[in-house]
């Protein structure tokens, strides 16, 4: 047995945990506390930063460090705190709102400059701290508070966004399903930025948002599970799968002339593969979920530090103080 012997509650606080009762973050939160303890993560050693919204709160309820940033700035923050200590487990979390609207930006350059955060993005598709607004990834024509008539804005797949800025690890999964835990150990084990997108139940003002993708009669035959060297298998009776025809992908039934080895074969490490999944959504398709892209790549406080010693050598260590009173320095005199 394990020295350290730690359970998942090891990883809860002492804060009461205030999302609303029935919230999909309570999921996630006992998930990853789970996956904290079968890692074995040090607490002292973990950091959980977020921004603004429901799912931001939640590094007051796990018993590590933690920083509840600002709106959109928790991809800078989260960064920072890397750079400066390269040996903690960094992981952020954010929302679709947080994430995608006035963090978007941030987000990108986090992605592309491939800094070893792993990012959870919790999308219900709402604002749900604010009261219910439209946010990015509200699917067209979606009234709320500041859509009465329905938004007229085309949603974002937050998964096509993370593999548009070169994220090198992608995934998707869903609140209450099976796969998220074995998701969350990818994405620990992942060297670089690992971006896991989370469809996550907003009960009191975008409830059953993925009902679709969550109903148990019915979720077979709206998600596909991907598996690394697999065809792309779906259906109840996994008798469904997925195929290019004139190099688009279409659904088409197994056991009518179409076997197995006429279907598309998941490769993690195919970038063209993986955003064409990300543009497969419901209800024109099943939707994917697991690992979409996984490759390995130089990490961004990897490359800093190397740089920095690469200037040391040759220049030999900075004197602050002597860069302070260093040519072009001044007086002022009353």
């Amino acid at each position: 047995m394990s020295a350290l012997s730690l359970t998942a509650k090891d990883f809860a606080s002492d804060q009461d945990v205030r999302w609303c009762p029935g919230c999909g973050d309570y999921a996630i939160l006992n998930q990853m506390r789970k996956v904290c303890a079968k890692l074995e993560a040090r607490r002292e050693n973990t950091v959980f930063v977020s921004g603004i919204g429901c799912s931001s709160r939640f590094p007051y309820y796990m018993d590590t460090y933690g920083f509840h940033s600002i709106h959109g700035r928790a991809p800078a923050v989260a960064t920072g705190v890397k750079i400066a200590n390269p040996d903690l487990d960094v992981w952020m979390v954010t929302g679709d709102g947080d994430g995608l609207s006035i963090g978007g930006n941030h987000l990108m350059h986090v992605l592309r400059r491939n800094v070893n955060l792993k990012i959870l993005l919790f999308n219900n598709r709402i604002y749900g701290l604010t009261k219910g607004q439209y946010s990015p990834t509200s699917e067209e024509g979606k009234k709320t508070n500041s859509s009465p008539m329905g938004s007229i804005d085309l949603p974002l797949s937050p998964v096509s966004v993370a593999l548009s800025s070169e994220a090198s690890f992608v995934a998707r999964c869903i609140d209450i399903d099976k796969n998220l835990g074995e998701v969350l150990e990818r994405a620990a084990a992942h060297k670089g930025s690992a971006f896991v997108e989370i469809y996550q139940d907003c009960n009191i003002f975008n409830h059953k948002a993925f009902e679709y993708a969550t109903d148990r009669a019915v979720k077979e035959e709206h998600i596909i599970r991907l598996e690394h060297g697999k065809p792309l298998i779906f259906g109840k009776d996994r008798d469904k799968g997925i195929r290019l025809h004139d190099h688009k992908p279409e659904v088409v039934q197994l056991r009518s002339g179409i076997k197995e080895d006429d279907l598309l074969f998941h490769d993690e490490h195919d970038e063209s593969l993986a955003f064409l999944l990300s543009r497969m959504s419901h209800p024109d398709f099943p939707e994917p979920m697991g690992v979409f892209y996984s490759i390995g790549d130089d990490c961004y406080e990897d490359l800093l530090t190397k740089q920095i010693q690469d200037a040391e050598a040759a220049r030999g260590k900075a004197d602050l103080n002597a860069l302070f009173n260093s040519g072009d320095t001044y007086t002022i005199e009353a």
